[in-house]
């Protein structure tokens, strides 16, 4: 049977049959030929390595099994045998030069051995400038890369990655590194200009050389994402940050307050696009307001976890500057009043289809304005809501029919009453999360599996799936998470 196969049939079967996580070792013990032929079937590939028992050569030696590779993942330990001892295990805390060692190490070795990759993710790092150039000529069809930099920050070595169009960088300066981009470095790039779409840079330190060069070359942006930032690099790259704002249509930051109001002025300033933002952790009340008011762009997703700085007058002016949003997300916005999130609703329009108000101020006749006013509604999330009750819940589950995914996570008030009433008025629900309610039982979660004739996916506790409750979400192909 083995022989009559020819390699390129009986690598298709593998491609399509066997998932990699276990056919390696299952077909390892069929033949060699069909080993080899399931690693040249195989497109993607994670790795967790060891500084103890991984070398440039070994890692080099195992990615060329695969040529035909596009997608790779690499996670490090940094445990060492010539250590101290804990439990039993011997180990040393690398230094920062050692670590940053490693990681050019193993990004040398991947450019050597995986020149057709498409994606590269490196959780490990940081790594320097010289990986970076041999990389960005070794492996020319990358489209996506994730990995942590050190200084100095240069960023001219993007300039080969012709075909790269999303780019995940974080910071991690080693001490006694420069501070400033080397000049040699720069060459020719002035008028670079990069074909990026997706921008995600975390942990920018305040006031650092290198990031003017970097706003002024990315004028295809489309997602901007920035977290635990201090800054946009000098006071050169303020105004060249100007120039990537223009074609965007998605910003996120998460915790960024030193630089978030600044952004979002620069954004209700320059941006036209504009349709999705976010903004976690950290924003300040006048900023937020002046870039409501101010903007001059048709914002259609708009999600927001600010504890401390989202005010009632915040919300209004959202109901009534952004009519067109399809998209609104609240999380633990504790200073907003249910008041306020009543006045909101009744300002907005009807066009709403996903709405999230999760750990927020539940007000009695909340849930009924809402289901009075958002006809078209499709996802809701309630989550953490402690003050949710059936009665109220259920009069407005009557009004939200045409619901496909609802989320009452950790809304400890809800009871099996409302468990039916889901599956009774909500007809077309597709997904449920029901965790952490501690008044929802086993036989409502079994009502509901057998009843919702449209569901594909279930979040519920584990204790609560009685045997009936198993057998028919495998009869229906209903995904049970029980996380």
């Amino acid at each position: 049977m083995d022989s009559i196969l020819c390699d390129e049939l009986l690598e298709e079967v593998l491609r399509r049959c066997l998932p990699f996580s276990s056919s390696a070792a299952d077909v390892s013990l069929v033949s060699k030929r069909w080993l080899r032929l399931c690693r040249s079937s195989v497109s993607d590939v994670s790795l967790r390595l060891s500084v103890d028992n991984c070398t440039p050569h070994s890692l080099f030696s195992f990615l060329s099994h695969f040529p035909h590779l596009s997608s790779l993942k690499i996670t490090t330990a940094t445990l060492r045998s010539d250590g101290g001892d804990i439990l039993g295990f011997r180990y040393q805390i690398l230094s920062p030069d050692d670590i940053s060692a490693f990681a050019d190490q193993i990004l040398l070795s991947v450019a050597s051995s995986c020149p057709k990759l498409t994606g590269l993710r490196l959780q490990y790092g940081p790594v320097s400038l010289f990986p970076l150039f041999f990389v960005s000529t070794s492996c020319p069809h990358l489209t996506s890369l994730d990995i942590t930099l050190s200084r100095p920050f240069s960023f001219h070595w993007l300039v080969f990655l012709k075909s790269l169009r999303k780019l995940a960088l974080s910071f991690c300066p080693i001490p006694g590194k420069f501070k400033h981009v080397d000049g040699a470095l720069k060459g020719n790039f002035d008028d670079a200009e990069l074909k990026l779409e997706t921008l995600s840079l975390s942990r920018i330190p305040h006031g650092n050389y290198g990031f003017d060069w970097l706003w002024k070359s990315c004028k295809n942006l489309k997602k901007l994402q920035l977290c635990d930032c201090q800054g946009i690099g000098n006071d050169m790259s303020v105004s060249s940050f100007v120039n990537c704002l223009k074609g965007l249509q998605e910003v996120e930051l998460t915790t960024c307050r030193p630089i978030v109001d600044e952004i979002l002025s620069k954004l209700a300033e320059n941006c036209a696009s504009l349709s999705s933002l976010l903004v976690y952790n950290g924003g300040g009340r006048e900023g937020l307001h002046h870039f409501i008011t101010q903007s001059r762009f048709n914002l259609r997703k708009l999600d927001l976890c600010l504890p401390h700085d989202l005010r009632d007058n915040h919300l209004l002016a959202v109901g009534e500057k952004f009519r067109g949003l399809l998209s609104l997300r609240l999380d633990s916005c504790y200073r907003v009043t249910g008041e306020g999130l009543k006045t909101m609703v009744l300002a907005m329009s009807d066009k709403l289809e996903e709405l999230a108000l999760i750990n927020c101020n539940m007000k009695p006749g909340l849930l009924t304005t809402l289901g009075q006013s958002f006809t078209n509604l499709r996802n809701l999330d309630l989550s953490y809501n402690d003050k949710l009750a059936d009665e109220e819940f259920i009069l407005m589950l009557e009004l939200f029919n045409c619901l496909r995914e609802l989320k009452v996570r950790g809304s400890r008030g809800l009871t099996n009453a409302s468990v039916v009433s889901m599956f009774k008025s909500c007809k077309q629900l597709e997904s449920v999360d029901i965790m952490n309610c501690p008044w929802i039982e086993a036989k409502a979660v079994e009502l509901f599996v057998l009843n919702c004739l449209l569901l594909r996916q279930i979040h519920v506790e584990e204790s609560k799936l009685s045997d009936v409750s198993r057998s028919w979400a495998s009869k229906k192909f209903i995904e049970v998470i029980v996380d």
